[in-house]
């Protein structure tokens, strides 16, 4: 018997300033992992998280 797929999926969320930002602190990209409903969220979900290369709070958008 086959399983049913789960409604909640694993997404990544990525700095939006990181790219822009010449000065910042470290060289690369913040990224982080978390879940979602797909049901009840559909669009690309934004979060502010903090970067460790900018060394900030910054607004963390979701990634493919």
């Amino acid at each position: 018997m086959m399983a049913a797929k789960g409604v909640r999926i694993i997404i990544t969320l990525e700095c939006t300033e990181c790219r822009t930002n010449p000065d910042k602190r470290t060289p690369g990209v913040s990224r982080y992992t978390t879940t979602k409903n797909r049901r009840n969220t559909t669009g690309r979900m934004e979060l502010k998280k903090f970067c460790t290369h900018c060394n900030k709070h910054t607004v963390h958008k979701e990634t493919k």
